[in-house]
């Protein structure tokens, strides 16, 4: 019966063996930034008090979405296959009489890798839907897989390809 039981364990540890090794951790994040749409203002100013110099939060080549929304949480791990699991929650506006809400968003995800261009996007082809509270899960696939990610960015962007959130980089792969 032992000889049994020990032959069962060897197997089902060789098994986590080869699944851990299929799914290497390339990237994790756990966190998020909502965007907001400018980066900074320059004078001179309008009679309004808005500037007529305004630079966009344009990253990585990127353009943010036209107003600024907020995250609550993110929490998103990429793998050297291209499998990539995120979970944000709360991703709302965050200004304008549409406070608070999802803005019938629907959201998919792209990793970038590079510092400096050219930049090379590896997305999701599906996108889903926010929830009323700005939650969403994506259990996807990168159309493209990069092999190495020294500089990782992931923002979480609508079909249009604006940028509404930006994941945090962790080091922590007990994701």
């Amino acid at each position: 019966m032992m000889k049994h039981i020990a032959v069962a364990l060897l197997v089902l540890s060789m098994a986590g063996r080869v699944s851990a090794h299929e799914r290497d951790i390339l990237v994790a994040f756990d966190g998020g930034i909502g965007v907001d749409p400018v980066s900074n203002g320059a004078a001179p100013t309008n009679n309004d008090g808005t500037f007529q110099n305004v630079a966009r939060n344009i990253v990585r080549g990127v353009l943010p979405a036209g107003g600024p929304w907020r995250i609550a949480s993110l929490k998103a791990l990429v793998t050297t296959d291209g499998r990539i699991k995120v979970r944000g929650r709360g991703l709302l506006l965050a200004s304008g009489n549409r406070i608070g809400q999802n803005g019938n968003l629907s959201v998919l995800a792209t990793l970038i890798c590079e510092a400096a261009a050219p930049f090379s996007e590896h997305s999701t082809a599906n996108v889903v839907p926010l929830d009323q509270n700005g939650d969403f899960r994506i259990d996807d696939v990168l159309t493209t897989v990069p092999t190495e990610c020294p500089s990782p960015v992931l923002l979480i962007r609508n079909q249009g390809g604006a940028w509404f959130a930006a994941g945090i980089v962790t080091t922590n792969d007990d994701e």
